[in-house]
């Protein structure tokens, strides 16, 4: 199983370079930058640090959406960044989440996710596209510079029908879904189920992100791992009720949860029980993460990407790096 870090594009760009350098020595196979508006840096400059100080490691959007970027430009966008990247660019598309809001918009529904899934193909091989779809339009658009070129398409999936699509469409799932069995089983099961109506010979590739921090100190890594806790009730409450969360602090920590990102939910985070927290986050120390790595092995996942979300640099490298070791020691073995 390959292991991935996931990252806020939030660090000085002249620094940035090595980070990269340093984590594809670790072993990380796979690197993910947010697509996350006003909340962070542009992710598309960041990709094209990362693949001009890497060499082997996969570069990813985690996610666009298709609301505030048009198919059309994300399309060039991919393209150029797979051709900077030498074939290692994945495009990472979903619905878009809360820090749509702070621009006025809200999340895409499915068929316009679709839509744009579609189109963004077409115009990565080389077609001449006019058509209203929904949620946006082509008039006789295509691709002027760049070949053409298919770039592995990973959908961003929680919920019942978006996974059911991603299973139908996509090459890749970016799992959000929390990391205790029943939840993953629960996620896997709706991507095979769309695979199998789709009449593919198999689902598409799986990678599970684990928000949180991996530290010897269980109450620091707990708070790391709180935060992306409340966001399950707000936003995939399915996942709640099979990790066993009462409804009735479900609905208070829905209540409290202000919006934003994930880290601005610490008033309603501090609502939820550890048990719950430790179901939904990467929170814990080497052996906590032996255990993920384990459970995802047997399931079949295909990739472990960390996403930390502790304040310091230091800390947040640190996660990834143990991820990394912990996945190198259980393949020795």
């Amino acid at each position: 199983m390959l292991v991935g870090a996931a990252l806020q594009p939030v660090y000085a760009a002249d620094e940035f370079g090595g980070i990269v350098t340093a984590m594809e020595g670790w072993g990380i196979d796979q690197l993910w930058l947010t697509d996350s508006s006003m909340h962070a840096k542009c992710c598309y400059s960041f990709a094209t640090l990362a693949a001009l100080h890497s060499r082997t490691m996969t570069i990813g959007t985690a996610v666009t959406n298709p609301i505030t970027r048009h198919p059309g430009v994300s399309a060039v966008a991919a393209l150029t960044q797979h051709e900077i990247s030498r074939g290692r660019f994945r495009y990472g598309i979903g619905a878009g989440d809360r820090p749509l809001l702070a621009l006025g918009y809200k999340p895409a529904r499915l068929a316009v996710l679709e839509d744009a899934i579609t189109a963004t193909r077409r115009l990565w091989a080389g077609e001449e596209v006019t058509w209203e779809a929904n949620g946006f339009s082509l008039d006789k658009a295509h691709v002027r510079y760049g070949a053409p070129a298919q770039i592995p398409l990973y959908v961003s999936a929680s919920g019942p029908k978006t996974l059911e699509m991603a299973g139908r469409v996509a090459d890749g799932v970016i799992l959000l879904a929390g990391l205790h069995p029943e939840g993953l089983q629960y996620a896997i099961s709706h991507i095979e189920r769309g695979a199998e109506k789709a009449g593919r010979d198999a689902r598409p590739s799986i990678t599970v992100f684990g928000y949180g921090a991996i530290d010897d100190d269980e109450e620091i890594a707990l708070a790391a791992g709180r935060t992306i806790a409340a966001w399950f009730p707000q936003t995939a409450p399915e996942y709640c009720r099979l990790a066993g969360l009462p409804e009735d602090i479900a609905q208070r920590v829905k209540s409290a949860y202000g919006g934003g990102e994930f880290q601005e939910a610490a008033d309603a985070a501090r609502l939820l029980p550890d048990d719950f927290v430790r179901r939904m986050s990467l929170c814990g120390d080497k052996s906590v993460v032996r255990d993920h790595l384990k459970t995802m092995a047997e399931l079949g996942i295909d990739c472990f990407a960390a996403f930390p979300t502790t304040d310091s640099v230091e800390s947040r490298l640190r996660t990834v790096q143990v991820l990394a070791e912990v996945a190198a020691e259980i393949k020795a073995e």
